[in-house]
């Protein structure tokens, strides 16, 4: 399978995920967002009028490409870049990780997104590892609400989506 067709089936995780709607959430740090392209991250797009297929290939080329994800096996990969747009890249790959050093996996915990790590994520069983990712990210999530209370109300979300 290729980057993009890789890329094609990710996509549409992380727009069931984000959805297709206009918010202004005053406590959401993005400010207002579409599709899930934050204005605060991508200050050059009218997030507001962005369209499906523009905001497709947004995520192809900002968030995407260049960041290794064609790597993995699918179904992590696919996983890393759902979160990688919600948590950013480095705590993605940070709590694949983890979650590879919970399947007693040795790799190094640096946010990076090497052979290291890839080659880990070859290796372990899927089950297992998709299982620890989760974890790994709800641990993240709700890390992120203990040190920002206002950030409470996205918790819901921010673990239903690290469950999926």
């Amino acid at each position: 399978m290729t980057s993009r067709e890789l890329f094609d089936r990710a996509i549409e995780v992380v727009l069931e995920h984000e959805g297709d709607t206009y918010t202004d959430n005053p406590v959401d740090r993005g400010g207002p967002t579409k599709f899930g392209i934050a204005q605060r991250w991508n200050p050059d797009l009218d997030v507001a009028s962005l369209t499906r297929a523009q905001a497709v290939e947004v995520y192809w080329e900002r968030y995407w490409r260049g960041h290794r994800y064609e790597f993995l096996p699918e179904a992590i990969a696919i996983k890393v870049f759902d979160l990688a747009v919600n948590l950013g890249n480095k705590t993605a790959v940070t709590c694949l990780q983890r979650a590879l050093q919970a399947c007693g996996l040795r790799v190094v915990i640096d946010g990076i997104l090497g052979t290291e790590t890839c080659g880990a994520a070859e290796q372990a069983d899927q089950k297992a590892l998709m299982a620890a990712l989760r974890s790994e990210a709800a641990g993240e999530y709700r890390l992120r609400v203990a040190r920002s209370a206002d950030q409470i109300v996205f918790q819901g979300g921010w673990l239903n989506r690290a469950y999926a």
